[in-house]
């Protein structure tokens, strides 16, 4: 199944696309990998959508990836006696540790975190940013604030704090009990952490997975961007996780914040998702709207690795159409004739290794002789990476003999994964990459590829090695 575009889809699973005929019309119309979300799934309901996804994968013949996204620290206030009460601008209002119902003038707040971390003048945001309070005074058991916009409040409202850091782990109990059942599966190919602080908060959930799963961080919270560098490399991927960043930063500050991480991923050579409303009105509408195509357009023109769908395509009444909509805009946006400048201008300079001299000697001889393909030989999955980290103008396709690798791969930009034996010996390498790019249509006998691999072959991270190949009349190598 050839895509027409570089940037790959991530759809989440869900009510409306739980079903897996459903889940292989939405990888016909396009996704690539996909979410479910530990929020809202049992453990056998993932156990269910992975055999289903899998499924998919056999029939299609695709390696198709799967990302498990854990819930992360659900902060909420308690219970009010009336269920809701009415506040105003200009009101005292105070959270603290007493469990009982509130009124209007306090509430229980089931986070002693909390209530040791916030100090005067720290931002506490309720219900997604709807209630604004300001501490006034914090002792560690209460504090007391002043509403500074907002309304009301109710029952169970989510907490957020931009100003705060809490001396908690981005893991929670729930957290521990879905990973070790997602790891269990021995079939998910990467995790999301939540609310990602530090890069201390990575440690847990790698000494879990112990390189089972690759770890992708949610970019969610200011304070994350304070130590954004480690916290790249530390992972495996990043998240830009626009829905709470929009609710703990200013709105308006969230664009700029996007276009830093996916340069400072591209940089790094990690792959980046750009995730939340990309196409929200397609929840209840068959079309989006020019603004959230715009919104999709600018992900792409960054040179995201992937865009995506979050209830859209889990609980929305147009899965597939929200699907096959980021499909074509990406495709139209590749083809503009401004893209190919734009990726060029936010290139990263290649680290000072061999391989990646290799990587970026493929691509500008790809890129002058106007090759059919960049092919790539790779084991652990870095090649295929340092490849996709240079952005070729020509296709890119990662033969690897580990399915794991592929799926794992199916997020990265611009690579096509193919799962093939190991070369034997170096004309095996060459007439199989030929072979591979006719039968995936992505060349034909007369066109010439390029050829990345390591020497020894079959030797993990050892890319050394170019060679320019022609297709012959019989689709191996030529002369």
């Amino acid at each position: 199944m050839k895509r027409n575009r570089k940037v790959k889809i991530l759809a989440t699973l869900g009510p409306a696309s739980s079903e897996e005929d459903v889940i292989q019309k939405l990888h016909e119309a396009g996704a690539d990998l996909f979410r479910i979300n530990m929020s809202h799934a049992s453990h056998d309901m993932m156990r269910t959508l992975i055999q289903r996804i899998r499924a998919v994968e056999k029939r299609c013949g695709r390696p198709i990836g799967i990302l498990a996204d854990l819930q992360g620290p659900k902060l909420r206030v308690g219970k009010f006696a009336e269920t809701k009460v009415t506040l105003k601008p200009g009101d005292t209002f105070t959270l603290d540790n007493r469990d009982e119902p509130g009124d209007a003038t306090r509430v229980y707040l089931p986070h002693p975190e909390i209530l040791e971390a916030v100090k005067p003048g720290h931002r506490l945001l309720i219900d997604d940013g709807k209630l604004a309070l300001r501490a006034e005074k914090a002792d560690g058991k209460s504090i007391v604030c002043t509403v500074v916009a907002g309304t009301s409040i109710s029952d169970r409202k989510g907490v957020s704090l931009p100003d705060t850091l809490l001396a908690v782990g981005a893991l929670t109990e729930k957290d521990r009990v879905d990973l070790d059942a997602v790891l269990a599966t021995d079939d998910v190919d990467w995790v999301a952490l939540s609310f990602v602080q530090r890069p201390e908060d990575l440690a847990e959930v790698r000494k879990i997975s112990r390189g089972r799963v690759g770890i992708m961080s949610k970019i969610e919270k200011p304070q994350a961007l304070e130590r954004i560098d480690e916290i790249i490399e530390l992972s495996d991927a990043l998240m830009v996780a626009r829905g709470d960043l929009g609710v703990e930063m200013p709105i308006e500050t969230v664009p700029g914040i996007q276009k830093q991480l996916t340069r400072a991923c591209r940089r790094a050579g990690k792959p980046v998702v750009v995730a939340t409303q990309m196409l929200e009105s397609m929840i209840t509408a068959p079309v989006p709207t020019r603004a959230e195509v715009s919104d999709v357009s600018i992900a792409v023109f960054e040179g995201a690795d992937a865009v995506m769908l979050s209830a859209e395509s889990a609980s929305g009444q147009y899965p597939v159409e929200a699907v096959s909509m980021m499909a074509s805009i990406a495709s139209t946006v590749e083809q503009d004739p401004l893209y190919p400048s734009i990726i060029y201008a936010q290139r990263a300079t290649p680290d000072a290794t061999g391989a990646d001299a290799i990587s970026l000697a493929a691509r500008q001889i790809a890129e002058t002789l106007k090759l059919a393909a960049i092919v790539t030989y790779t084991s652990s999955g870095t090649t295929g990476l340092r490849a996709s980290r240079e952005r070729p103008q020509v296709p890119i396709l990662a033969l690897s003999p580990s399915v794991k690798t592929a799926r794992r791969l199916s997020v990265c930009w611009g690579l096509h994964c193919v799962v093939t034996h190991d070369a034997v010996d170096l004309d095996d390498m060459v007439n199989r990459a030929c072979r591979i790019v006719v039968s995936e249509d992505f060349g034909k006998p007369g066109d010439r590829i390029i050829i990345s691999a390591g020497v020894p072959l079959g030797t993990p991270g050892a890319t050394n090695m170019l060679r320019i190949a022609y297709i012959g009349a019989d689709g191996l190598s030529g002369v």
